[in-house]
């Protein structure tokens, strides 16, 4: 018996190392308790059972049973957290705030209140190294003077709408033309709003709730919109995105995510060695403007094919009009399903980290995004320079120009309707 008690404190030590290294020190400390369990209740229960006192002998069972089961579900679970510190002030004078959020596994994704950023995402590579995937700057005037979306939330619609115009109710609308003679990301969009925040944390995980009102008529969009968008860092190395908004006036929403992901470490390398899946048998080729032509394109015998892992880089260069029109890849594939259920949307794969993330999705198109304007120019987080296709994006979204292509899933919201989106960027290891 002696021997069993003994085993039990000794795998309890083993796990508390393990708690320990992996900056688990919570569920460490509650380790060393149940340790403690095996030296003292499990014999004083053997005990009790021997002289024949039954009942007491149950109710000490059932009282041991329960702190270990609790001191075991709490050393898995381990504890989400979220901090809050000040990341400086807008040329405006507006104070903006960074919101860290961890899990108990150490992943950690950093948020501003400046577009709803993601600065940085740390996951961990297949020898345990956590490192940042995401590229971003250190300074409130970096995200100000540069226009590269870097981990922004993107309205009022994300992606393009042909020559900045849409007709909606019989009534044209004219939009900020900011991308040649069409709209782009809303023009002067989410990405440049500051959102009010409210953290918490649950059994969901880590969470980041951000707020803004959209007036009616900015950017030219009608009616008053209302957006709270729900960044989650769950247990299981995901960040979770959710969108909802109302409107008191009929619009046009189409809301999306805008980070530029590294696998191999935040803007360390190119990406075009990073193996890409999508699920999506079409795309929406375009024109020159990158503005959809109205066709659904097979994507067999294409530069496009996707549906098995493919080196990004493995076809970028080809002599395809489409790579051409976007300088490598940026377009939109139509996704394999049926409705809004949330769906594998692509896996990407880097093989010196080993680092697999994961895109699941609600929406019907996601934009692949091949970072062919990075040029090196940008100075980036400790000033790290970003090259030429060091960064790629993976925008969950409904089509581009969708409000002037009516073949296409409509973008229309109605008055007194909700609308609702989720994406899931999840990491894990090969």
């Amino acid at each position: 018996m002696e021997f069993f008690f003994d085993f039990c404190y000794d795998t309890a030590q083993v796990i508390w190392f393990y708690q320990f290294y992996s900056r688990r020190l919570m569920s460490a400390r509650l380790v060393c308790i149940a340790a403690s369990l095996s030296r003292t209740a499990l014999p004083l229960l053997m005990s009790t059972l021997m002289t024949g006192n039954c009942s007491l002998g149950v109710l000490i069972a059932i009282a041991t049973g329960a702190l270990g089961i609790f001191l075991f579900n709490t050393s898995v679970s381990g504890k989400s957290s979220v901090s809050k510190d000040a990341f400086g002030q807008t040329s405006a004078g507006a104070n903006v705030e960074i919101y860290t959020l961890t899990n108990s596994k150490g992943a950690e994704a950093r948020i501003i209140t400046y577009g709803g950023a993601v600065v940085s995402l740390k996951v961990p590579d297949k020898h345990g190294k956590f490192g940042d995937v995401v590229l971003g700057y250190d300074s409130i005037a970096a995200y100000e003077k540069h226009t590269a979306f870097f981990g922004a939330l993107i309205g009022r619609y994300g992606n393009r709408i042909g020559k900045a115009k849409f007709s909606l109710g019989g009534k044209e609308y004219k939009l900020s033309a900011n991308n040649g003679e069409n709209h782009l990301h809303g023009g002067i969009g989410y990405d440049r709003v500051i959102w009010s925040a409210r953290p918490s944390t649950d059994a969901a995980g880590a969470k980041l709730e951000l707020k803004y009102l959209s007036r009616d008529g900015e950017e030219g969009y009608p009616g008053n919109l209302d957006i709270k968008v729900v960044y989650i860092l769950t247990e299981n190395n995901e960040l979770k995105i959710d969108y909802s908004a109302t409107t008191d006036k009929d619009t046009v929403v189409n809301l999306t995510h805008h980070s530029y992901f590294n696998l191999a470490g935040s803007g360390n390398s190119s990406i075009l060695d990073h193996q890409l899946t999508i699920n999506a048998d079409r795309f929406t080729p375009t024109d020159s403007g990158s503005i959809p032509t109205g066709e659904l394109r097979r994507v067999n015998g294409t530069p496009f094919d996707f549906l098995q892992a493919t080196a990004v880089g493995s076809r970028i260069g080809e002599a395809d009009e489409q790579l051409k029109f976007g300088l490598g890849y940026d377009h939109n594939w139509v996704l394999n399903k049926k409705g809004k259920e949330l769906s594998l949307a692509a896996t990407v794969y880097e093989s010196t980290s080993g680092r697999v993330m994961e895109v699941h999705t609600t929406e019907p198109g996601l934009q692949f995004y091949s970072g062919n304007f990075l040029d090196g120019a940008i100075n980036g987080k400790s000033g790290q320079k970003y090259p030429y296709r060091s960064g790629f994006c993976l925008e969950a979204q409904h089509f581009p120009d969708s409000p002037n292509k009516p073949q296409f899933p409509s973008t229309e919201l109605k008055k007194g309707k909700k609308y609702s989106q989720t994406t899931i960027y999840k990491f894990s290891i090969r």
